[in-house]
């Protein structure tokens, strides 16, 4: 029904129509966090799909006329969903200890259908489990998946379009399309990623001639691609927002994720462009005040955006809660198992300033599974801790909380030198994230930072002799840099030797199971100048 009063003026004989108000809600990179709890350190935190549940209700209560979406990256990431998709693939944790209790649905899943979620987009993490658990979490969401950009396979809607408030809203759904050059090919199965900017032109021309939107929206499993305060592109090819607000002016609003950054509003020309922050940590409020139009229908008269903080104070819900307990009773089984002993208890918080035993740690397993020359690892979580004596999955799975892959590429010495000066930059580009510089094992070097950019690798080094730049290596890396993200072109294209089967935080896992001992002292092999 439409909700719209009419106010006749006898003296003019106009007639007007009070504004409606329509709120689009927004999360995005939940990455499987229900519960408000930090799993390195086993202590509270304000974020998680509880908290945000408290907010979502409260902003509804003040605005029914809204809609609830979700930007991607869902169910991968927290140790509750990695346990209950290692149940789902093999019938046991990644240990291969089987569940107390049956868990026999995705538990964000079914969070968001309590959540009452108007549509989901797709992120590329969603493909990392296989098809198999891709498909089993789709089919039992309560709420269209959609993404504009992604063909073949089971076709996604490319937009929802719902009446609220007597205005009919249409968001179309993007996904990053550089995924292929991540995932393995079983995991995509003939699913295939086309141009974003393409892809929502033709799906406006089909809203324009079917559906008459008041209102259309884009939510985009996609950073932003530019840094607004300097201009300087970052990674358009993956991060294709502010390509699509610059290209595609008809839309309102894009509501965005992917890169983990946040943006409480910004206008990219006539766009308006908002990021919530990754895990739950704050939920986006777009409002958009609608004018009736005298021929019919409406037309935007004010957008604003922000972002709603989970707080300590903000209370969980409970029913959320409870639902997933025993998801969390599962993860935490696991997550307490003993893998190894520490001699000394480690810390990394100058570990992307100076070598570390626990960034080593990571370099170590990464060099024996690749049968690597030479690995590069970033540093995730400077907060992480190591204890003295007994060393569980938690520790461990707190160096790396990304479910990456391990490749080995066919490198040679003047990639491996572009790649350490790309992570450099760190130390001169603000905003640029930590978890794209990059320090590597089995060469030794220093990074000047008086240098410029460029230029800033001395002395690198191979077996104690200066690393000629045609010397061939095999080189260590993750799946998101072997495609180039992070500014790391230069491995777009290498030879790949080898790739592993698991996640690099499972052989991370195996690695030190089977060996008993965490390594306690720095290598020690490069250093920093300033």
């Amino acid at each position: 029904m439409r909700r719209w009063i009419v106010i006749l003026s006898l003296t003019a004989g106009v007639v007007w129509c009070q504004p409606v108000a329509v709120t689009v809600l927004a999360t995005t990179d939940l990455h499987g966090h229900i519960f408000p709890i930090d799993y390195v350190t086993d202590r509270p935190a304000a974020l998680g799909l509880a908290k945000i549940a408290t907010l979502i209700r409260a902003a509804r209560a003040e605005n029914p006329n809204s809609l609830l979406v979700d930007c991607g990256d869902t169910f991968q990431g927290s140790p509750l969903e990695a346990v209950y998709q290692s149940y789902v693939r093999t019938g046991a944790d990644p240990l291969g200890h089987k569940p107390a209790a049956p868990l026999p649905r995705d538990p964000m899943m079914q969070a968001m259908n309590l959540l009452a979620y108007d549509l989901m987009v797709v992120g590329n993490h969603e493909f990392n489990f296989g098809l198999k658990n891709f498909e089993k979490a789709r089919s039992e969401a309560r709420f269209p998946w959609i993404s504009a950009n992604i063909v073949g396979g089971q076709p996604f809607p490319a937009y929802v379009v719902k009446t609220v408030g007597g205005v009919k809203v249409a968001v179309i759904g993007i996904t990053t399309p550089v995924v292929p050059t991540w995932e393995k090919p079983e995991n995509l199965g003939t699913y295939r990623f086309l141009s974003p900017v393409d892809t929502v032109k033709k799906a406006i021309a089909e809203l324009r001639q079917h559906e008459h939107p008041d209102l259309i929206l884009v939510a985009a499993h996609s950073g932003l691609g530019r840094n607004l305060a300097s201009g300087a592109a970052e990674d358009p090819a993956e991060n294709v927002v502010y390509d699509l607000a610059m290209k595609v002016p008809e839309l309102d609003a894009i509501v965005f994720g992917h890169s983990h950054s946040q943006l409480a509003g910004a206008s990219v020309g006539h766009v308006l462009v908002a990021q919530p922050k990754n895990w739950g940590a704050s939920l986006a409020r777009l409002d958009f005040q609608m004018e009736r139009q005298p021929q019919g229908g409406w037309r935007v008269g004010a957008k604003t955006s922000r972002l709603i903080p989970a707080t300590e104070e903000t209370a969980a819900a409970p029913e959320i809660l409870a639902m997933a307990k025993p998801y969390q009773d599962a993860a935490e089984r696991y997550l307490r198992t003993p893998v190894a002993n520490s001699d000394r208890a480690l810390e990394a918080t100058r570990g992307r300033e100076e070598d570390t035993a626990i960034v080593d740690a990571v370099q170590e397993a990464q060099l024996y599974y690749a049968k690597a020359d030479v690995s590069l690892t970033a540093l995730f979580n400077p907060e992480v801790r190591i204890p003295k004596g007994q060393v569980t999955v938690r520790e461990i799975a707190a160096l790396y909380p990304y479910d990456n892959e391990l490749f080995a590429v066919d490198g040679t010495g003047k990639m491996l030198k572009d790649a350490l000066e790309n992570a450099a930059r760190y130390f001169s580009t603000p905003g640029l994230p930590g978890f794209n510089y990059d320090m590597a094992a089995g060469v030794e070097y220093e990074v000047d930072t008086t240098r410029p950019e460029g230029n800033r690798i001395r002395n690198l080094r191979w077996h104690g002799a200066p690393l000629a730049p045609d010397r061939k290596l095999r080189i260590a890396v993750n799946s998101y840099r072997a495609a180039g993200s992070g500014g790391y072109s230069m491995f777009v294209g290498a030879r790949i030797l080898w790739r592993s089967q698991e996640d690099v935080r499972e052989l991370i896992i195996r690695y030190y199971t089977e060996r008993k001992k965490l390594p306690v002292e720095p290598k020690g092999n490069w250093r920093l100048v300033r």
